[in-house]
């Protein structure tokens, strides 16, 4: 194991200020050394703070990194750059307004700092406003107009704005000054996808795997191409990498999920579906989509517990609403079915299965005209409606 305690004064400035030359975590306990040291100049307790924090932040230790900013912050309180490292630390950690509070401060003491501007605009970004995060990116693009990751990111909230022809043109731009940008070729390939234009999608995604294999999200958005394609054995192939790439992937654990159900597999199905709902116990798709499960595997009483809690988060959701009936359905509760499905059906009436779903129900309660025509109705959106019924335990 590395040493991360420096053995004199003179090794642990140089560990702290040395850069890339020692670990992060000889940094850190370098800096560490400078800070509890009696004797060390100002400026330089000043320097630890500020580089102790950044690679606080590094490594996603945030609360520290807080820390010594806001200590920095105490010891110079007209250091920019402090207020725009603090301001970072908070967006990371979710407290947005604490967040552009600091940055406005930051460019307030400096309005040439081009990062506190785009540091800004990432915040405003994640409260959803496109419009102030690209004013934002303007003016760090005007201060420092060479670096992609401003493009690139004024791309994304163009695409929050579906202004998709500016949004190329910045990835463009961002790929033109950075050809090895894996995240901007993963953003216009992304674009790409979302605007239908598949060939230039996959050959985006493509380099950006290129450039950098170990891109999770990559390999979940090319999956969803290979899976609108028809080609789910790659598909799957690309979601398992994402998610031995990134384990809490729970987007991709859900597609993966979802890949499984439509291929009965209902016990991997399942397993992928509790697997996103560990990592965000309050993903609505997921919900209803274990609750479904739960019902075909015969546990329907679990299930209608997934489907009101999905319902709590997505309400009214037509989908959701069927499930649900359909969790009554393998209980033998006919009306509470018939009413479910009926609610699923006043939201979206083109629901097959809840047609079919509840022409059965009907069936069961001896009404036969109006199941017939339920029945009917379903096989006529979709025509093997009762297959796929069959698949779920229901004749």
């Amino acid at each position: 194991m590395a040493q991360t305690s420096p053995s004199s004064s003179t090794e642990a400035r140089m560990w702290c200020f040395g850069g890339n030359r020692h670990t992060q975590e000889q940094r850190i306990g370098g800096c560490t050394a400078l800070i509890a040291a009696k004797g060390t100049r100002a400026r330089d307790v000043a320097g630890a703070y500020l580089n102790r924090g950044a690679d606080y932040l590094a490594k996603h230790d945030i609360d520290r990194a807080i820390d010594d900013f806001s200590e920095l912050i105490r010891l110079e309180p007209k250091r920019g750059g402090a207020y725009t490292n603090r301001g970072e630390a908070y967006r990371r950690k979710g407290e947005l307004d604490r967040a552009i509070s600091d940055l406005d401060r930051a460019i307030e003491l400096n309005r040439k700092d081009a990062f506190a501007w785009f540091n800004r605009g990432i915040t405003y970004s994640d409260k959803g406003n496109p419009d102030h995060a690209i004013a934002d990116y303007n003016q760090a693009i005007k201060l420092k107009s060479r670096d992609a990751w401003y493009y690139n990111n004024r791309g994304n909230s163009y695409i929050d704005k579906n202004d998709f022809d500016r949004a190329m043109a910045d990835y463009n731009h961002a790929i033109k000054i950075d050809s090895k940008f894996a995240l901007a070729y993963f953003n216009r390939g992304t674009a790409f996808r979302n605007h239908g234009d598949e060939t230039r999608a996959l050959a985006d995604l493509n380099t950006s795997i290129k450039l950098d294999s170990k891109y999770a999200a990559a390999y979940g958005n090319r999956a969803r191409l290979f899976r609108d394609k028809g080609d789910i054995e790659r598909a799957i192939a690309d979601l398992d990498q994402s998610l031995r790439l990134d384990p809490r992937g729970y987007r991709d654990a859900y597609a993966r999920g979802d890949l499984h159900f439509d291929r009965h597999d209902y016990a991997r199905a399942l397993s992928d579906f509790d697997r996103a709902i560990q990592f965000n116990p309050k993903y609505a798709a997921a919900l209803n989509a274990r609750c479904m499960t739960r019902a075909i595997v015969g546990n329907p009483r679990e299930g209608l517990a997934d489907c009101d809690e999905s319902l709590k988060h997505r309400p009214d959701n037509a989908y959701t609403l069927d499930s649900r009936a359909f969790c009554h359905l393998k209980l033998g509760e006919i009306d509470a079915a018939i009413a479910g499905y009926t609610a699923a059906l006043n939201v979206n009436p083109k629901v097959a299965t809840a047609l079919y779903g509840r022409g059965l129900a009907k069936q069961k309660q001896g009404d036969a005209a109006g199941a017939d025509s339920d029945i009917a109705a379903a096989k006529a959106i979709k025509a093997d409606i009762a297959d796929e019924f069959r698949h779920y335990g229901i004749n």
